[in-house]
């Protein structure tokens, strides 16, 4: 008897996660968020804010994304401008504080990072499309807040574990893991202050750090903008002088 009570109790305690799919979870989380057709009512978006690190360190940062996958991001700080973009098939970047005015190709590392940030919807929409494999790993806890872990293999093979509060589906926090050069790269990423942007819920507040540590970088944006012009040419590698 006490062996099928261990047995009904384990069960008990499992089923509420069996019970739930990859692709239930995905679409609460899309409902959560506004849906797939506010989602796709949005061609581009433009996220003004600013950027801390540690020391007090402190910069003006813009992002502007434009479907299918394009995107610039810019930073500002004592008196330059630095940018990294995306045109859709290859990256660039302009990095004049290290005394280089025109644009250069990215390295394996930016270029990881800038295809993340060019996929418009993020990689769990749509992601068998992508080339994606999400699994659902199990349940834990972020903060005091029960969340379910779900990972993703991006086509590239770097993976993603995102961490779903169980009550909206909503990610609070994703840690990355990334191969470069072969040495496996690992992120932690912390999504807060969700807000209301033409009806599709955004996070507001992204902070940055290399997994075990205690401090990192912190984006907060005071605005974003959804289908405001952008310009093609915004993201296409300018000619050097």
């Amino acid at each position: 008897m006490r062996r099928v009570l261990m047995i009904l109790a384990a069960a008990a305690l499992t089923t509420p996660l069996a019970a739930q799919s990859v692709d239930s979870l995905i679409a609460k989380y899309l409902q959560s968020t506004g849906g797939l057709a506010r989602m796709a009512a949005v061609t581009t978006l433009r996220r003004t804010g600013k950027f801390t690190g540690g020391g007090g360190f402190e910069a003006r940062v813009v992002q502007e994304n434009k479907r299918p996958n394009a995107v610039r991001e810019e930073f500002a700080l004592q008196g330059m401008t630095g940018i990294n973009a995306y045109n859709g098939t290859s990256g660039w970047k302009i990095q004049p504080w290290s005394g280089k005015k025109d644009a250069e190709a990215m390295g394996e590392e930016e270029l990881h990072s800038i295809l993340e940030d060019a996929d418009f919807d993020g990689p769990l929409v749509n992601y068998r499309q992508k080339g994606n494999k999400v699994e659902l790993v199990g349940m834990d806890q972020v903060d005091g807040t029960d969340v379910y872990k779900l990972k993703i293999t991006l086509a590239n093979g770097d993976t993603h574990i995102y961490y779903l509060d169980t009550d909206t589906c909503v990610p609070i926090q994703v840690d990355i893991t990334r191969m470069i050069r072969g040495a496996e790269v690992n992120y932690t990423v912390i999504l807060g202050d969700y807000k209301q942007v033409n009806g599709w819920y955004l996070p507001f507040s992204i902070e940055t750090r290399a997994q075990g540590s205690p401090e990192g970088g912190k984006i907060t944006y005071d605005r974003i903008e959804a289908n405001v012009t952008i310009d093609d040419a915004r993201f296409a590698r300018p000619v050097s002088h």
